[in-house]
Parts: C-alpha cells; sequence; structure tokens
C-alpha cells in the first residue's frame, strides 16, 4: 500500500488543501512537521500529510533506511494527489525532501502552486552538486522559504542561481535548515515557524 500512512487536519471553512510531505530523515509525527500543520490549520489550510514508502518501513521496523529513489518517490506523491478526497484549491509542498519531490511533480499536477520548506538546493558542504535543473522550466508558482544560513542552500548562495520570477524565496533571518535561529539573533525557531505559516498563508490567497 503505497500511503499506509495519512494525517489530515481539521480545519473550519478551508480555504485550500496542502498535500505536505516530510524530509528524508523523520517522518509526518516529525515536531516540525506537526508544528507546521498545525500553525497551518489555524490559518484555514487543509492540511494533508504522509509517509512516503520507506519512511513508513522504517517506522514499522524501528530500523532506519535511506529513501527510495527519485522516481519511486515521485510516483508516491502522484498517487497521492490522485487519491485527494477534496475538490479545495490543491497546493503541494513538503519539507526539505519533500519539497524538492514536490516540485518535480508540481508542474504536470493538479495543483496550482508549489511549497517547499528547506528546499535542499545541493548536498550539505557539497555546493557544486546543485538540484536546481528542473526548476527553469517551472511555469507555476513556487513558494521556497530558506533558512539564511541553511547548509543546504545559503541566502547568497541562492539568490546566485538567478533563479525565474515564479519562484518565490524568503529567507528567515539566521536560520539553518529547520528554520532553528542562532542565539544571538534575538529570534526564535517558534517566531521562524509563525512566520513562515504566514507567508505560506500570503502565498496561497494570492494564488486563490
Amino acid at each position: 500500500m503505497i500511503l499506509s500512512i495519512n494525517k489530515i487536519s481539521s480545519v473550519d471553512k478551508p480555504i485550500a488543501e496542502f498535500i505536505f510531505a516530510h524530509g528524508a530523515g523523520a517522518g509526518i509525527d516529525s515536531e516540525f512537521m506537526q508544528d507546521m500543520a498545525l500553525l497551518l490549520s489555524e490559518r484555514h489550510i487543509l492540511v494533508s500529510a504522509f509517509n512516503f514508502d520507506y519512511m513508513q518501513t522504517m517506522t514499522e521496523t524501528g530500523k532506519r533506511r535511506p529513501p527510495d529513489r527519485m522516481p519511486k518517490l515521485q510516483a508516491c506523491f502522484e498517487t497521492k494527489i490522485a487519491n485527494r478526497q477534496t475538490d479545495l484549491p490543491l497546493f503541494i509542498g513538503g519539507k526539505s525532501m519533500g519539497g524538492r519531490v514536490a516540485s518535480l511533480v508540481l508542474q504536470q499536477s493538479t495543483a496550482i502552486g508549489g511549497i517547499a520548506l528547506g528546499y535542499p538546493f545541493h548536498p550539505s558542504a557539497k555546493p557544486e552538486k546543485l538540484r536546481t535543473e528542473h526548476l527553469y522550466p517551472l511555469l507555476k508558482p513556487l513558494l521556497v522559504i530558506q533558512g539564511e544560513k541553511d547548509t543546504f542552500g545559503r541566502q547568497q548562495e541562492v539568490l546566485d542561481y538567478g533563479l525565474p520570477d515564479n519562484i518565490q524565496c524568503h529567507f528567515l533571518e539566521a536560520a539553518d535548515h529547520s528554520f532553528k535561529p542562532t542565539k544571538r539573533s534575538g529570534y526564535t525557531q517558534q517566531q521562524h515557524l509563525i512566520s513562515a505559516a504566514d507567508i505560506i498563508q500570503q502565498f496561497i490567497q494570492r494564488q486563490l
């Protein structure tokens, strides 16, 4: 069964549905995923979060394993889109790897736009191995919320990529890949999560 775990938030008068995929190392029960889903639900966004197959196997066995190859991850995401239960305006995205997978299926999907939280522009400490080729021909709007100090794509690196105008990048001050800021910044991770949720809400409302 491809989508063996599926959690849908409860939302009063939802304005849109957001299919939300996790990062490579932690599934939908992670603190980041739960916190962001709650914040978006409070903003009338119906969040449907799911585990990729490999993550569900990890959950069931307690044994770590690497992510599936990208074609299988894409197929899993596409199945999730095909099986959704609402006719709300659709947005797709995810944390880190989940956002990357979403960006790869976005153009051919029924989604209006995509949302990537901490996009892995390149592997950490390997800035030459870019994961951006498919972003340049993308025609649908894509929102990227990135920590200013994210080792998978720091602010100045991302600005130098020359991404097209339909890709909107917002940078959270002094934040890392999980939006945790440095102590001396004066910010907290929760403040950055709230800011990210507000930015997502505004992005969605602009597309509707």
